[in-house]
C-alpha cells in the first residue's frame, strides 16, 4: 500500500492489544502516528506504558472528527465498530481504513496460512502451528489468537510460515491481505449485534479469498453448503474435509475428491498430490466431532506446506484441548465438569453438546448477540438432562428452549454452578457452554471460564 511510506500520517483507532502493536510497527517504519481512543488516560495506563519510548500523538477520552479526515491511512482495531461517524467521514474522504492484520501483511513476505470460521479457529490454528513445528520447520502463531500479527511484522527474526487466526472483525477491513493457504471451517450466525444480518457476516469472512490465485489453496468443509456455494469458482486449488465416510460423499464430489474424510477411528487422506494415507485416532485427546473437523482442516493445511505424515500423526494424538474450549476441569463424585466458556454462539453450543453420550447438565446464558435460540431445541431434547440459565439472555433462552428440559433460572453465576452440582448424579456431565457473550457479568470469556474452574475447585 502506497500510504504506508515513511513520513505519511497514520491514525490508530483503539488502543487495545492490536492497536498497541500497530502503533509500534508504524512508529518503527517511520510514519507520523496519532492514536485515538474513547477511554481516558487512566483507563489506558497499561497500553500507554507498553508504548513508552515510541514517538506518537495521543487523543484520548473522545474521537475528534477533524483528526480522522487529516490522515493518509487509518488502522482500526477489531473491537471498534466501523459505523461510527468519524470512520464514515474518513471513508467519504477516500482515506483507507484498514485492519491491523492488513497493515502487518504489507510487511510480511513469508507464506501465510490463515484460518477463519465461526467456530474452531483457535484450535485449528494451534494444530497447524504445532504440526509445522513437529515437522522441523518454524512457525509464528498470531492474529486473533494471542499475539497481534504486527508483532511478527516488527520482528527481525523470521519464521518459515505465519499462521494467522482471522476474525470477521479483522477481515472486513482487509483489501490486499493474501494467504497462501486459507482454511474456511464453517459459517453460522454470530455477531448479529454488529452486522445487519447473517449475509453481511459471511461476506466479511469471504474477504479472506479475495486476492488468492491458482498458486494458492483453499481448505474447506464439504458439509457446509453455505461455504461450498460461496467458494465455488475461486481461483485457488480446493481441498475438502468432511466427517462423512467416503461412501456418503455426494457422487459428483467423490469422483474427483481431493482432501480428507472420516472413517471409524481414523482420518483418511485422498488426493492426487499426495499418496493415500490413513491417520489412526485411537487415543487422541481432543473430544467431539467438531474437533475431528479441526484435525482434518489442520492436517490438509500442513500437507500443503510439506509437513510429513509422521509429524501430523504425532500432533493428532498428543494435542490437548485449549483452555475454555471443551476443557476438562475435574471429576467430583463421578460427575465430570467441562469448561466451554468460548462457546459464545448457538452453533458452538450445538457442537459441544454433540460431544457427549453422558447426560448433560448445561449452564447457558450471558450477553445476547442477536441470535435465535430455537435451533437448539432438538439438541436440548436429545442431550440435556437439566438446563441452568443465567445472565441477561436467560429469559430469552427460557422462552425459546426452557420447555424442553427441566429448567432453572438463577440470579448469579455462582448459583448456576451450585444448582448444577446439586442436580447432578453419578455419571453426569456438567457443561458450561453459554451460547452467549460474557460481557454482562465478566470482562471476557476467559474470565468467565476461570471463575467456573475456581468454583468447581472448591467443591
Amino acid at each position: 500500500m502506497e500510504k504506508l511510506k515513511k513520513g505519511t500520517r497514520a491514525l490508530v483507532v483503539g488502543l487495545g492489544k492490536s492497536g498497541v502493536s500497530a502503533t509500534k510497527l508504524l512508529c518503527k517504519k517511520g510514519l507520523k502516528v496519532t492514536v485515538t481512543d474513547e477511554l481516558n488516560k487512566s483507563d489506558l495506563k497499561e497500553s500507554l506504558d507498553a508504548l513508552e519510548g515510541f514517538d506518537f500523538e495521543a487523543e484520548l477520552g473522545k474521537h475528534v472528527l477533524k483528526t480522522f479526515t487529516e490522515q493518509d491511512v487509518i488502522v482500526v482495531s477489531p473491537g471498534v465498530r466501523l459505523d461510527i461517524k468519524p470512520l464514515e467521514q474518513a471513508r467519504k474522504s477516500n482515506i483507507p481504513v484498514i485492519s491491523e492484520i492488513e497493515l502487518a501483511a504489507h510487511f510480511i513476505t513469508e507464506p501465510i496460512i490463515a484460518v477463519t470460521g465461526t467456530n474452531g479457529k483457535t484450535t485449528t490454528s494451534h494444530l497447524i502451528h504445532e504440526m509445522i513445528q513437529a515437522g522441523g520447520k518454524t512457525s509464528f502463531l498470531g492474529g486473533n489468537v494471542g499475539v497481534p500479527l504486527c508483532d511478527y511484522a516488527a520482528r527481525r527474526e523470521k519464521c518459515d510460515y505465519v499462521v494467522v487466526e482471522t476474525s470477521s472483525f479483522q477481515l472486513e477491513t482487509c483489501f490486499e491481505f493474501k494467504p497462501h493457504v486459507a482454511v474456511f471451517l464453517n459459517v453460522a450466525p454470530d455477531h448479529l449485534d454488529r452486522y445487519a444480518g447473517f449475509e453481511d457476516y459471511v461476506k466479511a469472512k469471504l474477504r479472506l479469498k479475495a486476492n488468492m490465485t491458482e498458486e494458492d489453496y483453499i481448505v474447506t468443509n464439504l458439509r457446509d453448503s453455505k461455504l461450498m456455494a460461496q467458494l465455488s469458482g475461486t481461483a485457488a486449488k480446493h481441498l475438502y474435509f468432511t466427517t462423512d465416510s467416503f461412501a456418503k460423499i455426494p457422487a459428483h464430489y467423490a469422483e474427483k475428491f481431493q482432501g480428507a474424510y472420516l472413517e471409524p477411528s481414523q482420518i483418511a487422506l485422498k488426493t492426487e498430490r499426495w499418496k493415500e494415507h490413513v491417520f489412526p485416532l485411537q487415543g487422541a485427546l481432543l473430544r467431539g466431532l467438531h474437533n475431528r473437523e479441526n484435525m482434518m482442516a489442520a492436517m490438509l493445511a500442513a500437507k500443503v506446506v510439506g509437513i510429513s505424515n509422521e509429524a501430523i500423526q504425532k500432533v493428532l494424538l498428543t494435542f490437548k484441548s485449549l483452555p475454555h474450549r471443551m476443557e476438562f476441569v475435574a471429576r467430583k463424585n463421578q460427575v465430570s465438569f467441562y469448561n466451554d466458556s468460548k462457546g459464545t454462539n448457538v452453533h458452538s453450543l450445538m457442537r459441544s453438546l454433540e460431544s457427549f453420550k453422558e447426560p448433560v447438565i448445561l449452564i447457558a446464558g450471558g450477553k445476547d448477540k442477536g441470535e435465535e435460540y430455537e435451533p437448539l431445541i432438538p439438541f436440548i431434547k436429545k442431550y440435556v438432562k437439566n438446563l441452568i440459565l443465567v445472565g441477561e439472555a436467560k429469559e430469552k433462552l427460557n422462552r425459546a428452549i426452557g420447555d424442553h428440559s427441566e429448567t432453572f433460572l438463577v440470579g448469579t453465576f455462582e448459583e448456576a454452578v451450585y444448582v448444577a452440582y446439586q442436580k447432578s448424579r453419578s455419571g453426569d456431565v456438567i457443561l458450561l457452554s453459554p451460547g452467549c457473550a460474557s460481557q454482562d457479568m465478566f470482562k471476557n470469556y476467559e474470565e468467565r471460564g476461570e471463575h467456573f474452574k475456581s468454583i468447581v475447585a472448591k467443591f
